[in-house]
């Protein structure tokens, strides 16, 4: 499932591509005919996310509400001054990473407008230079401003929103319960955005055993989780990727362009533990356990986290 930093560049980039156009919104798919038609001809305002929720916002006072789930992932497409990702979301489909397009087409120079819809295609996007075609996503409905106000007010706070008040809140929210830190980190009430890969790789560099209860933790603890919290998924949204392991533990980037040009690790040096089952922990040398929590696959060195 995407996390927090992928949803976030999405609100990025449909704030880039289509804030102030008027944009045509269809349901090539049938799925979302009636939601769409509250959307079409109206001109978008704003993009904006919390956690794993994305918010388009529309000058008439709906927005669309979207949650990509295990396998939604949005499609971008138009001419050459239509800049971004070409793909973002479905981890199964595409990875971890995004996919690019390098910045648009250059030819041809004139544009005509989105292609045929291929597959089943929930929402189109369309405006003046480019389009946006949402696949599989969990959640897909045009909302009131109030009825996101409710959305958010059921959630946990952001760790790259990180307002006033969030740090304090996610530390009374640990402290408070009797729950594994392994759950509570996936919990979306507790801390929005964590999904199963920041989850090992937070619980891991700060040295916690998975399945130490919220309140075993110290107030300090708890601080410094969320403060690396904040970190890591800052990063994630500069790099487009997740990335855990500092550059001392790379052997070398990918060839070639793209994160080689930025100085990213190969995917398999990212990680200090997630999907590295097995494998020797980075760090002690230990085989990286595996097993399950709540129906997710969790992973952990049992040196580096033991009790």
């Amino acid at each position: 499932m995407p996390e927090g930093h992928s949803v976030r560049r999405l609100a990025r980039q449909f704030g880039d591509v289509f804030t102030g156009e008027r944009l045509a919104v269809s349901s090539p798919q049938g799925r979302f005919v009636h939601g769409a038609a509250l959307l079409d001809g109206h001109t978008l305002t704003g993009a904006d996310a919390h956690g794993k929720h994305l918010f388009l916002a529309f000058e008439h006072g709906l927005l669309l509400h979207v949650h990509l789930g295990l396998y939604g992932a949005w499609d971008f497409g138009g001419d050459a001054t239509f800049r971004g990702a070409s793909s973002i979301g479905a981890p199964r489909r595409v990875g971890e990473r995004e996919l690019y397009d390098g910045g648009g087409a250059a030819e041809p120079a004139r544009y005509d407008g989105p292609p045929a819809p291929v597959g089943a295609v929930r929402v189109r996007l369309a405006g003046a230079h480019g389009w946006a075609d949402l696949r599989g996503a969990t959640t897909c409905q045009t909302v009131s401003e109030a009825e996101a106000a409710a959305v958010l007010a059921r959630l946990g706070p952001d760790p790259l929103r990180n307002l006033p008040g969030d740090r304090a809140s996610f530390i009374a929210g640990i402290l408070a319960r009797r729950t594994p830190l392994a759950a509570l980190l996936m919990d979306q009430k507790v801390v929005a955005g964590i999904g199963n890969v920041y989850r090992a790789e937070l619980l891991f560099r700060q040295r916690l055993d998975p399945w130490l209860p919220g309140k075993g933790l110290t107030g300090d603890d708890a601080g410094r989780l969320w403060d690396d919290t904040v970190a890591m998924m800052s990063d994630g949204v500069r790099d487009g990727r997740i990335i855990t392991t500092p550059p001392p533990y790379w052997a070398g980037t990918a060839g070639g362009t793209g994160a080689a040009a930025r100085g990213l690790p190969a995917p398999e040096e990212s990680h200090f533990v997630y999907r590295r089952q097995g494998l020797d922990c980075r760090d002690c040398g230990t085989p990286v356990a595996l097993t399950e929590l709540g129906a997710r696959k969790l992973y952990w060195c049992p040196a580096c986290q033991a009790p």
